[in-house]
């Protein structure tokens, strides 16, 4: 198919399924599916119509069309500028094929630098997200139900404070702490416990504390909004029945908070796996992280139609780790957003 009839397709996409969604909305409050006032009946004309354009905007313009043209550049062939639109460009899957083979053409052997980068930072991203839940659950069930209003407002202040630092400063300064001749082997050596330092940079364990500490305010969060509307009586009468407290957490907290451990759990594994600063910062020589491999695809090979490929591959992965969350804890998409 020739490739050039792809960005028509794409632009008109979302508006059309935007007006698909909108006729079935009209279709259901005329057969008495949707009752109560209208969207511009509660919020009136003009402030209707600027809410709806301006999410629209944002949606459509910052999100959709560019997630889209990626998606239908991933299926082009690299060509220089003059043949783009031409009778070479056709949609084609040799992105896809040099992932798994390392070439556009041949299927000799198998990528294996790729894919194991790409299945190491599924896996590392996993083990981040629980790592990051193990620390954060507590931590959250004492903000939202031990600690009092001063304590609490102390609390928030410390975890917000550090993260008026940029990333990238943070980043640095977890390579200062990490690095041979850096704090924690500093204090190692003077305690006598080490003879010489340990590489933490290159033993990946900088880059994953990094990676734990970017994000844990987006597990805390979550999880302190659904644990905080917890009603206390309920952990008292479990206390009062003799109740021991990991009995009280398993079966009485967690399932009340699984909105927001899904939550939390989603977008520290998605923002984990796409993450770039702290593997580029931290990672050590024999790192394997995909997202600077997607980054060389564009910037240093220049080969944008491969680099959507594997941003695509990436952007699926997540998905289907939103979905197999929902699946595992019975949730839907609406219970983990609220």
């Amino acid at each position: 198919m020739q490739a050039a009839l792809g960005h028509p397709f794409v632009i008109a996409l979302p508006f059309v399924v935007g007006v698909l969604f909108w006729l079935v909305a009209l279709r259901e409050r005329r057969r008495g599916l949707i009752t109560g006032q209208t969207f511009f009946q509660r919020n009136g004309t003009a402030v209707g119509l600027f809410l709806i354009a301006a999410v629209a905007f944002w949606a459509v313009f910052m999100i959709v069309l560019p997630q889209l043209f990626m998606v239908e550049m991933s299926f082009r062939p690299k060509l220089p500028p003059s043949a783009i639109g031409g009778p070479r460009d056709l949609y084609t899957l040799q992105n896809y094929h040099y992932f798994l083979f390392g070439s556009p053409t041949s299927s000799a052997e198998w990528n294996f630098i790729h894919i194991k980068a790409f299945f190491l930072t599924i896996l590392a991203s996993i083990l981040v997200t629980i790592g990051n839940f193990l620390l954060c659950y507590p931590l959250a069930f004492y903000m939202a139900q031990v600690a009092n209003g001063a304590r609490l407002r102390f609390l928030l202040l410390l975890l917000i404070t550090p993260y008026w630092v940029n990333e990238i400063l943070r980043a640095f300064a977890f390579r200062v702490i990490f690095s041979s001749g850096g704090l924690i082997n500093k204090l190692l050596l003077a305690a006598g416990l080490l003879h010489e330092p340990i590489d933490f940079l290159g033993m990946d364990v900088g880059m994953y504390a990094g990676l734990s500490y970017a994000y844990l305010l987006l597990m805390v969060f979550p999880l302190y909004n659904a644990i905080e509307n917890l009603p206390k009586a309920q952990i008292e009468a479990a206390r009062d029945l003799g109740a021991p407290w990991w009995h009280i957490h398993v079966f009485i907290v967690m399932p009340f908070a699984k909105p927001g451990i899904a939550s939390g759990c989603t977008l520290v594994f998605m923002l984990t796996s796409g993450a770039l600063a702290a593997p580029l910062v931290l990672g050590g020589p024999r790192s394997l992280w995909f997202t600077p491999i997607v980054y060389d695809r564009f910037y240093q090979a220049f080969n944008w139609p491969q680099g959507s490929a594997y941003a695509f591959i990436l952007l699926l992965t997540c998905i289907a780790f939103v979905l197999a969350v929902m699946r595992f804890g019975k949730l839907s998409l609406g219970e983990i957003t609220r």
